[in-house]
This record gives structure tokens, sequence and C-alpha cells, in this order.
């Protein structure tokens, strides 16, 4: 380690002193030949960007020489996408913009070749923090629903994960700051432990991504983008507080933001409350409480042939854990059982650019503090506050402390070909404190190594790439031999060759067909290996086998996707095969009052898709009209059907909107959807069938300028119905506990 970062002081310090470059042009308009104000000019892969001035023009300075990715968007027009090549010296570059009715694209972060959606040779989805909150989203794992293809497993309104074609829990890798998020996610009443604000957009890779993440990237990867830092030279700042009328609700939070010619700084907290919900019956679900405190901060600083940011976020959150129907109020405390967990995350990016190649190393550290607060059998009051119980120890009580690398060499235009090769990996910590032992202690260490490459042809990209991954788990011994809660000493190795192959290619002028094959894989983790006892967040006695093998996979995707000016159209297929599939069930037996489940493995099979449109006529400016259908399922080898799977899901949207009116409305929107989710009789041997229901959302929003000071103001109403509903995928199910009922979010958003 010592060596390494010998290595960056070195490079650093060389690369600092090399010429600065600038880069200059204009933006001007197809249709009337006028230049335009304000369009967005950003270089992704120095993420590096400004806007223009009234005369169209742009400049960005501290620029290194090389060939890198441009991009040029604004409202209404196309967004413009192109190689440059900057020399020494000033480079000039005029841009015209063609009009479009159809949403701005960005840059696709996730994967690494910073190309925009349409030129992905993988289809990934993309959606603003900024449009899930539109929708009424209460937290960001109920926001990302609204995704075709992706929903969440919930425990009432404050904890989900997110579920990615019927995968989820370990089979899903969550990034945020550019770094694997690592936060004991094995179980299902384990949420995402990440705060909206600071969030600028959400990206989802819907499928094995093993290649590009390894281990737990199977069934795909939730990549958070963080907040970017103000254009160069530049000071912004907001507030922004939201009202939520079911749980009484708040979550505030503010930030700033200021950008110099070569130092960055940005800082966001936030804070979120939310009494016990209240179900579409009129009844609150008891002890669904929950509430957050989030600080998210980063500098940045960039010369020349060198760019390094650092970023810090404290995540610290009180988790109610609902288990029936009980006390009604509208306390905000959790009662007993509930989570308290803290979330240490730290990153650094460090990128040099040399004139044809270039070299990213990002490092990240993560502390997660679980502590799980459980019922005393002593205790005669079990609803009381847990802050009066001063004397109250911890039931479970984990720390996990990791740490990630991930080394990727650059080099892109050798002919057609972009090559990318690099070196990842992770060594985790698990300890104990409390008086339950979940998991064992244990070190777990990860290293894979991976070259994969890009090759563009005129109407057509192909791209593929191998991979090779080994993960060591050693656990110590725990417990007495014979007893409950014994776990054996345990030194497993498990390893996977991983490969893939994508195909893009303009079928039509509007239309593009695109093909992956590609494999995964997933090593178990300590839970399944390890469990021998109740696991009280679930209510069962879990018993994990420390002989599973990795689960593999096989995909198939194929896509066609249509694009004018005025129409979009998307339909996503897939075919998974996994081998070894990893799964819980009940084989009869009870321990006391909890069922025991065993971790088993069998082969398994998922299949389905999306399919939707976003028709926007002309010359109805202001309409736009959007449909999606999601569909999967998944079985056993033996025609079991698997459990956790999500019912098909039906979403229709009407959509207005509408520029300056007056001096003082200067933008707006409204909408109106109903999301109709269908039967889902295709359960497992220990679920139960789940009947279908839909779901009416109204929403509405305003630009305001008051006293020279830009307002916005948002309201979103969910379920305005009040339908009395269970989601196949809420755990609360087994207790015949309804979903939230009628909610009405008021927002309001005040730019410093």
């Amino acid at each position: 380690m010592k060596a390494l970062f010998s290595l960056l002081f070195f490079i650093f310090f060389y690369l600092n002193g090399s010429a600065q470059n600038a880069l200059i042009g204009t933006v001007t308009s197809e249709e009337t030949n006028s230049p335009l104000e304000q369009v967005s000019v950003y270089l992704p892969q120095l993420e590096k960007g400004t806007v223009t001035k009234n005369n169209g023009e742009f400049r960005l300075t501290n620029l290194p020489a090389g060939s890198y990715k441009i991009v040029a968007s604004f409202m209404g027009y196309r967004t413009f996408s192109a190689t440059i090549l900057l020399t020494e010296g000033t480079t000039t570059l005029n841009i015209i913009l063609s009009p479009s009715a159809i949403e701005m694209e960005e840059v696709i972060v996730s994967t690494p070749f910073h190309k925009l959606q349409r030129e992905n040779v993988m289809k990934v989805e993309q959606a603003s923090v900024e449009s899930l909150r539109k929708m009424g989203a209460i937290t960001l794992a109920d926001g990302i629903t609204n995704i075709a293809g992706v929903e969440n497993v919930s425990t009432g309104i404050g904890i989900g994960k997110p579920v990615i074609r019927g995968l989820s829990s370990n089979r899903v890798l969550v990034y945020t700051q550019g770094i694997r998020l690592e936060n004991q996610q094995f179980g299902d009443e384990h949420g995402l432990g990440i705060s909206a604000a600071g969030i600028e957009s959400v990206e989802v890779i819907k499928g094995p991504a093993s290649l590009l993440y390894g281990s737990d990237a199977l069934g795909g990867v939730l990549y958070l983008n963080p907040e970017q830092f103000a254009i160069m030279n530049s000071t912004e700042g907001d507030i922004n507080f939201n009202y939520f009328t079911n749980t009484h609700g708040i979550n505030a939070n503010a930030g700033l933001k200021t950008s110099g010619e070569k130092f960055k700084f940005l800082v966001r907290g936030a804070y979120t409350s939310h009494a016990d919900y209240k179900s579409g019956n009129d009844v609150r679900v008891t002890n669904s409480r929950f509430r957050e405190y989030d600080l998210k901060t980063a500098v940045g600083y960039q010369s020349g042939k060198f760019k390094t940011e650092l970023r810090y976020n404290l995540n610290s959150s009180d988790l109610g854990i609902p288990e029936e129907i009980g006390v009604q109020n509208l306390g905000r405390t959790p009662l007993l059982p509930y989570q308290e967990i803290n979330n240490h995350i730290i990153s650094s990016k460090n990128d040099w650019f040399f004139n044809k190649s270039s070299l990213k190393i990002t490092l990240g550290y993560i502390y997660n503090q679980r502590k799980e607060f459980e019922e005393e059998e002593e205790e005669e009051d079990p609803t009381a506050p847990s802050e009066s119980l001063t004397e109250l120890e911890p039931a479970l009580d984990m720390d996990l402390s990791t740490f990630s690398y991930n080394i990727q060499y650059n080099i892109p235009n050798i002919g057609r070909w972009h090559f990318i090769a690099g070196i990842q990996g992770m060594n985790q910590t698990n300890k104990n404190s409390g008086e339950e032992v979940l998991i064992p202690d244990a070190k777990t260490a990860d290293i894979g190594v991976l070259a994969t490459s890009h090759v563009h042809f005129e109407k057509s990209d192909i791209q593929l790439g191998l991979r090779f991954d080994n993960r060591s788990i050693k656990g110590e011994e725990t417990g007495v031999l014979g007893e409950e809660g014994y776990i054996a000493q345990l030194d497993r190795n498990f390893n996977s060759f991983n490969a893939a192959l994508g195909y893009r290619v303009d079928l039509l002028a509007n239309l593009i067909g695109r093909i992956n094959l590609a494999s995964g894989f997933r090593a178990p983790n300590l839970a399944e290996l390890t469990s021998n006892g109740v696991h009280e967040g679930t209510n069962r006695f879990e018993i994990g086998n420390p002989n599973l093998n990795n689960e593999n996979n096989f995909q198939t995707d194929i896509a066609l996707e249509y694009g004018s000016e005025h129409f979009e159209f998307f339909a996503n297929g897939f075919y998974n095969k996994i081998n070894d599939y990893i799964f819980i069930e009940p084989n009869g037996e009870f321990v006391g009052p909890n069922p025991v489940y065993n971790y088993i493995q069998q082969d398994a099979n998922l299949y389905g898709g999306e399919i939707g449109f976003h028709f926007h006529p002309h010359p109805l400016d202001w309409l736009h009209i959007q449909s999606s259908f999601e569909s999967v399922t998944g079985r056993l080898d033996n025609d079991d059907y698997l459990p956790l799977i999500p019912a098909n899901k039906l979403s229709n949207t009407l959509r207005i909107e509408f520029g300056t009116r007056k001096k003082w409305l200067t933008n707006g929107y409204t909408f109106v959807t109903l999301n109709s989710i269908f039967d889902q009789n295709k359960v497992a041997t220990f679920e139960t069938p789940t009947e279908g229901y839909n779901l009416l959302n109204l929403g509405l929003g305003l630009n305001l300028k008051l006293f020279k000071q830009d307002i916005g103001l948002e309201v979103t109403a969910v379920n305005i119905l009040n339908e009395d509903y269970i989601s196949h995928l809420s755990r609360l199910k087994v207790d015949d506990i309804s979903n939230i009922g009628r909610n009405i979010r008021m927002g309001l958003s005040i730019p410093l």
C-alpha cells in the first residue's frame, strides 16, 4: 500500500506541472441559426462543464490534451454528443443543436465508455432523483419503483431494498460515490441505507454486470450518481422542504456548493421524520415510524492532467420494525423492536490524463454499524418509547468495515478500438458486540481482474470483455458445539470466470437494436453459509449451509428502441438461467414459536421484459403520453415458482408541461398516473397469492418568481382513492398488514 501511495504522489506532482489548455466555441440552433443561452456543455470523463452565455459562447480552461467525449444539452433540443481532440493551447468547437420534443439524454456513468444512452451497447435505465421525487416517492427505495423492471422488497415505508427483474439482496449491487455499498445487505429487512438528498440521478443495469463489478452484480446494479459540483467560477445553494400528510412526515435538506478554476466544494445536510403510516383501511401500522439524519460533503481539485475528489457521507437512521397493529398514535420515536444504523462512507476518486490514455484509481471505505433492540420479557410495557429504556442494550450489534479499490487503465482510439483494463477488490471485516450473533466475526477478501473493449463502426458498436474473480471468506467459531446458535469455523474460497458480449446496431434512421450475452456469479454470503438461530427481523429460525456453491448465471437480453422527435418506443426481453440458485424455504419444523428455514440450492430460470412508449404529439408541445408494461416469471427446475417475484405491472401517465405564462410564472407541469398491478398467482410453495390493485396518482408543480426570488412548489397525491392493498413484495403481507393509503406530498424549493 505504501508503494501505491508513493506512486500516486509522484504522478500528481509530475502531471500537475503540465501545460494548461482551453476549449472555446459557440452553440446555435439549427432551426433559427441563432445563438442559444444556458446550454450545458460538459466533458464527462473530465467531469467538467459550463453553460453558454447570452451570445451562445462557452469557454472551458485547465484541460488536458487528448481525446474526450463532449456533450451539449438543452431543453427542447436533441442532445449533442461527439468525440473531440484537445490539442495544446486553445481548441475551437462550434455546436449546432437540432430541435426535439423528447427529454434530454444524459451520459451513462455506470458503464465505463462515457456514452449517451442511445449510444450505449448495454441498455441502462436512467432517472433523475428530482423526477422520482415529483412522482411522490417517500424514500429513494420507493422512488426507483417508477423505473420499468425495478421494484422493492419493503418493510413498511422506511425499509426497502431494490428488486431488479425478480432478483434482490446480494444479487443486486448498489454503488454510491463510485464505490460499492456494503451495509449488511443480505437481510430482507435491511434497507437501502442511503438518503435521496445529495443524489443527482439513478442508473439501473438490468442483468449480469459481473464483468464490470464482480460478485453480487449477478442480477444487476443500482448506480447512484452523487450531486455534481457547481460549474466553474460559480456558487449555488438551495433549501428544500417536503411535508407528507399520511405520516405527518417532514423531509428537509439544504445545500451549498462553490467552484473556482481548480478547487470545488459542496455540502448538503438533510433530516427526515415520519410517524406510523396509515393504510387504506385508515388503520395506522404500529412502529412503521422512522427518522434519518444525513450529511454529504465533497471537495475537488483539478489542474491540467490531474483530477481528484474526496467525498464523505454520514447517514444515521432509527427504524421501527412493524410486526402487528397495536398502539395508534403519531409518535416519532421508534418502539421495540427497532434498528439503529450508522453509515460512514468515504470515497476518493483520482484521474490522471495522458495524451493517449488515462488512469483512474478509486478508493473507498465504509463503516456500517447496525444495532437491533428487541422486546425483553420482563418489560411491562413493550410499546413504551425506546428513549425511556435508558439501560437497554442492543441484542444485535454488528460492525462492518469495508475497504475497496478500483484501478482502471483507459486506452481510447486505437483505430476503432477503446480498451479498459483494471483490478478491483475489497477487504472486509465483520465484528459482533451484542448478545446475539446472526453471522460470525469474519474477514472477506475480493480481488478481480478485467479487460473490456468497445469497437465503434459507422452504424454499429460491439462491446466485449473477460474477468476473473476470487473471494475468500474466513469466519470464526461462535458459540458452544451442540447448542443453538453454534457456528463452526469457516474457510472457503470462491472463484469464477465471466464474459460479456454486446452488439448495438442502427437498424433504421431512428431504430436501434441491441443484443447482450453475459455471464455472472455470486458467492454465497455469510448468512447463507453460517446461520444457526432465530433471525428476529424475519421471525424465523434460519439454518445455513457451509457447503453452498457459487451461483452462476447466463442471461440473454434483446432490446429494440425507436426514437423520433415526437415518439419513443422500447421493447426489452430477457432470459436468465441461474445455476445453483440459493433460496430459503421452511422444512416444516419449529424451534419454539419460530418456523425453521433452510438455505438450499437448485437451478432456476427467470424470463420476461418491459415494453412501453412515450408520445409527444405535434403541435401539442405541452402534452406527454407515456405507458409501460413489465413482467417477470421465476421458476426452479422442479417447476416450483421462486419467492418474492413482483407481479405484472402496467403504468400509464398523462403529463402536461407549460412554459412561461406570466412574469411571475416561469415553468410548470401537471400529471395523472394510473398504476395497475395484476394478481400474482405464480408463487412459491410457502407463499400465498396476492390480489391485484390500482393506484391513481396526481401531481402539480410550478416555478414562481416572487419579489425577485425563484420558488418551486410541488403537490403530489399518491393513491388518491385510498386503495386498501397489500403488495406481493411487502414483508408485512404474512401478518395481513396493508401498504400505505392516500398520501399527499407538498414540496417547497428555494434556490439561493
